[in-house]
């Protein structure tokens, strides 16, 4: 079973492969250029902000998550443990903190899209472009936008 933990400057080179795996396994409308493009980005970010980590016994992450301000910017699950649940693991977490999560994913994604769904996010927008400019439309998803508050 997993555990959740933050980050440590260690865990970056571990991030990234979990990145580049999960963009591999998931991501093959990302064209290789741009996926190249992307990493540079990432690697470059990846050392100035801490991520939630779903860790496995040794203490070695799993998968990664990004929350700013209720938006959940990134999830990314090494394939090698797709339908364990883990993701579900660090989504509920983010879910207890911030019972307005938000999160966009790639219209192309159709798995990630059912996932969130199946976690009771529904559409709540959509764009032509990423957060970057790029040709790759967005689904935008509030969790339980449609529950009677109370």
């Amino acid at each position: 079973m997993a555990r959740i933990r933050i980050s440590k400057p260690e865990d970056n080179p571990r991030i990234l492969q979990i990145w580049r795996d999960a963009v591999e396994a998931t991501h093959h409308f990302v064209t290789s250029e741009d996926r190249r493009d992307i990493e540079l980005e990432v690697a470059s970010f990846i050392p100035h902000v801490t991520f939630d980590l779903a860790v496995d016994e040794a203490n070695s992450p799993l998968a990664f998550m990004l929350i700013d301000n209720a938006h959940m910017e990134a999830l990314f699950v090494d394939p090698a443990c797709h339908g364990w649940g883990i993701g579900r693991i660090l989504v509920e977490d983010a879910i207890r903190r911030h019972p307005e999560l938000t999160t966009d994913v790639n219209e192309q994604n159709t798995l990630a899209i059912g996932f969130y769904e199946k976690l009771a996010f529904e559409r709540c927008g959509r764009s032509e472009l990423d957060g970057q400019g790029r040709p790759y439309p967005l689904i935008h998803l509030r969790y339980g936008s449609s529950r009677p508050k109370g």
